[in-house]
């Protein structure tokens, strides 16, 4: 009986070498879905990371004051990094944004001191700011505060669309993967029907026939999983040597957790699929299998 499985599951290989085939590329499209949207969250973040809020400081604030005024501002929980800019800093920020040279005309430079505070991106809402806002104005050498408001409410709300358009796309790509497996999976199985029927009717029992057939499920569902994360892989390699701001959102971490999460999905709907395809079998009648 064990001879007749294994010569069957070799008669079967070109329906399984087909279903390793068409697994790997519904899971390479589904990876390609989980990586855009790993990199929309990581992009948002990283947009927000940058949003700059600047007090300004009044004039010949002497240095035990702005020491004082630092500190109170760092160690607030929403600043991710400060920069306390000079007068001098200010001028020559001023010049390379496109400002023109006062040098030649100006005797004192009219710039004030400023502290210049990059946010965590949970903090960037417009709410938010707003309080962050009132409270550095509130301290004593603070003159003004400034953020990139209209900046601000064009990010979150696009962060929010794309994050909505993708969410929906990963469900449907998801839905549609599995449909597409457990198809594939079903088509591969079609061949052993015979074998399944045969061994039943000689007295196998349901977990000496599904044996065989569950092992080679889960070595395909797996093989199946690390050619999509390897092809995933060299196209991530490639799109971040052509686009460099890829480079600064990469997240080994979260790669992984993808590529490992490719391999079990390919694994658990192979053998989910595999076994629903042995119990259809062994209920058919013999006469319905041709």
């Amino acid at each position: 009986m064990t001879q007749t499985a294994k010569a069957s599951i070799k008669k079967g290989k070109p329906s399984y070498f087909m279903s390793v085939l068409g697994v790997t590329l519904v899971l390479f499209l589904l990876g390609i879905v989980g990586w855009l949207v790993i990199n929309a969250n990581k992009l948002g973040n990283y947009f927000k990371e940058n949003v700059e809020v600047r007090a300004y400081l009044l004039p010949n604030i002497n240095p035990k004051d702005s020491a004082a005024l630092s500190n109170y501002i760092v160690s607030k929980p929403y600043v991710k990094s400060m920069h306390y800019v000079t007068k001098q800093e200010a001028q020559k920020i001023y010049i390379q944004d496109g400002g023109e040279d006062w040098s030649k005309v100006l005797t004192e430079n009219p710039l004030p001191d400023a502290i210049f505070i990059k946010l965590k991106p949970d903090y960037v809402q417009l709410d938010t700011l707003t309080a962050i806002q009132k409270d550095l104005e509130s301290q004593t050498y603070v003159t003004d505060v400034k953020y990139p408001e209209a900046l601000v409410g064009k990010l979150n709300k696009n962060i929010r669309i794309v994050s909505v358009v993708l969410l929906v796309l990963a469900i449907i790509i998801s839905l549609v993967v599995i449909f597409l497996i457990d198809n594939t999976i079903r088509l591969a199985m079609f061949s052993n029907r015979f074998l399944i029927k045969t061994m039943q009717m000689v007295g196998a029992t349901r977990k000496f026939i599904s044996k065989p057939l569950n092992t080679r499920a889960v070595i395909n569902g797996a093989i199946s999983g690390v050619i999509a994360s390897v092809l995933l892989y060299i196209i991530i390699v490639i799109l971040e040597g052509s686009i460099q701001w890829l480079k600064t959102i990469h997240d080994s971490k979260l790669l992984f957790l993808l590529f490992f999460t490719l391999i079990i999905l390919g694994i658990g709907i192979t053998l989910f699929s595999t076994n629903r395809s042995i119990g259809k079998y062994l209920k058919m009648k013999l006469d319905d299998l041709y």
